[in-house]
């Protein structure tokens, strides 16, 4: 029987902010199911009726921001991310980590930090004139899809802390994720 050493309290934590993400990722991922079933109603509406609506063409838009904001942290956190590949592959797993670290460190999480800092002032000023289309047959409320930027680059920026947390580990010695 193989003995299994129990997770560190950063690795405790990492694997609870994991449960986090994939969890909303499968509430999110709706959101593509929802904008098939949209797309097609307008589809019909518009071939089959000559008349589509306003507010189903800019849910597909809101829909489609929601799938693909939300599913941002879920391709950093799954390592399914578009990645510079040119040396990467060639380094070893810890110069791998290392890079990994900087990289989320010094570029990705100042930007991350700094759209989620504007954005509140963006989402507030929308709610504070209760902003809504401007097409007067338009979706209401714009501020709910605009929360939408905080909300998600928020949970970008949960995991890349649990990618941090994962890679520091593996530079310790203390784990080894699947590289």
């Amino acid at each position: 029987m193989k003995h299994v050493k129990p997770l560190s309290g950063s690795l405790l934590l990492a694997e609870r902010i994991d449960q986090l993400i994939k969890g909303s990722a499968k509430i999110f991922a709706w959101a593509n199911v929802i904008l098939i079933l949209v797309i097609i109603t307008q589809v019909i509406m518009r071939k089959g009726f000559s008349n589509g609506l306003i507010a189903l063409e800019e849910l597909q838009w809101h829909l489609y921001a929601i799938a693909v904001m939300f599913g941002i942290s879920y391709a950093q956190l799954t390592n399914q991310h578009v990645r510079v590949d040119l040396f990467h592959h060639k380094f070893s797993d810890r110069i791998k980590s290392m890079v990994e670290i900087l990289g989320l460190l010094c570029l990705a999480m100042p930007f991350i930090l700094t759209i989620i800092i504007h954005s509140f002032d963006f989402v507030y000023e929308a709610w504070r004139v209760n902003e809504r289309s401007s097409a007067p047959s338009g979706l209401p409320y714009r501020w709910i899809i605009k929360g939408v930027i905080p909300a998600s680059f928020s949970l970008l920026f949960l995991a890349c802390v649990t990618k941090i947390i994962r890679e520091w580990n593996h530079l310790k010695g203390n784990v080894n994720h699947g590289r």
